[in-house]
């Protein structure tokens, strides 16, 4: 059982986007540009980073270059808790296969440097107008297509049982118009591939961000923290206006959004939650408002687990 101190809180690294500045894909840039990347989780006082894809996809490198990235690590004192997959469906009409084949290397991979989790869900890559809004989630985006619903339950289970015999968890990331775009419909695709090693990630920030009806934050993760092991956590400010039908939201730290995550972390536990979390953040500095976040989500554990262990004295 994790203190609050050893739970594994990660800074996800999708902040620093996908090319050195020179414009070279991160996976071909040195070893010395991920150290500074690395070495600037580090400054902030994370232990353990999220590499996700959508920065350096583990799964286009050699393994020279693995063990070049896991050198790197060491070096700055890093872990990875868990390595996350964005915007790569195993479902894609296109890129179906190619990405169910990424998905299978990251759980061969997520092992050998510690982590227990690897994360994947449906959403797939940002449309022209998605690109050129303010915020991505402002224009309307990818809509999973109801007749792959079968097939992204038959990999789903495929990549469950490969994770399993590696002893890991798979997680799948709630995000609007998939398969997973609503409690209630993550839960009923988690129910029916009925798999011990697959899980939610109830990354409700996904949601609560969008400008259409939406339910309050609480009440959406009351339905899905029970099938939940794996956390990308954010927030957001939002507002409505009934009159007028007009929507407002913005990222926030967590301690500031929409949601109560003090009251949302402690049910979480309550009902057994024991995964890692990993701290999102869009617009300004990311990854200090990440930082932020790490504290406050540590001193919410600390009160939690406090209350906890008096409850069993």
């Amino acid at each position: 059982m994790h203190t609050a101190e050893s739970w594994p809180i990660a800074g996800n690294m999708l902040a620093f986007g996908s090319t050195a500045p020179d414009g070279t894909p991160t996976w071909d840039a040195p070893a010395s540009y991920w150290a500074d990347c690395l070495r600037q989780m580090r400054e902030l006082g994370f232990d353990h980073i999220d590499p996700t894809d959508a920065w350096l996809p583990l799964q286009k490198l050699s393994e020279d270059r693995l063990r070049e990235f896991e050198q790197v690590l060491d070096g700055e004192g890093l872990k990875i808790s868990s390595i996350s997959m964005t915007r790569n469906s195993v479902v894609d009409a296109k890129y179906g296969e190619r990405n169910l084949a990424d998905a299978h290397r990251l759980i061969d991979i997520a092992p050998q440097f510690g982590a227990t989790i690897v994360n994947t869900g449906f959403m797939q890559a940002l449309t022209p107008a998605q690109e050129d809004a303010l915020w991505f989630w402002l224009a309307e985006g990818h809509h999973d297509d109801p007749a792959l619903r079968p097939l992204a339950i038959e990999r789903v289970r495929e990549l469950g049982d490969h994770a399993r015999a590696n002893g890991i968890e798979l997680s799948l990331e709630m995000y609007e118009d998939t398969f997973l775009g609503t409690p209630e419909e993550a839960v009923a695709f988690i129910t029916e591939v009925d798999h011990p090693a697959v899980g939610l990630n109830p990354d409700l920030g996904n949601l609560v961000r969008l400008h259409r009806p939406m339910p309050k934050g609480e009440e959406m993760y009351e339905k899905v923290l029970p099938y939940s092991n794996f956390w990308h956590i954010k927030s957001y400010l939002r507002d409505e206006d009934p009159a007028t039908g007009s929507y407002f939201s913005a990222p926030a730290p967590l301690k500031y959004g929409v949601i109560n995550y003090r009251k949302v972390i402690r049910r979480a536990l309550a009902l057994g939650f024991t995964g890692p979390f990993c701290c999102e953040h869009y617009g300004s500095d990311s990854i200090g408002v990440c930082a932020e976040n790490r504290d406050y989500i540590r001193q919410v554990l600390a009160s939690a687990l406090i209350s906890a262990e008096a409850e069993i004295l």
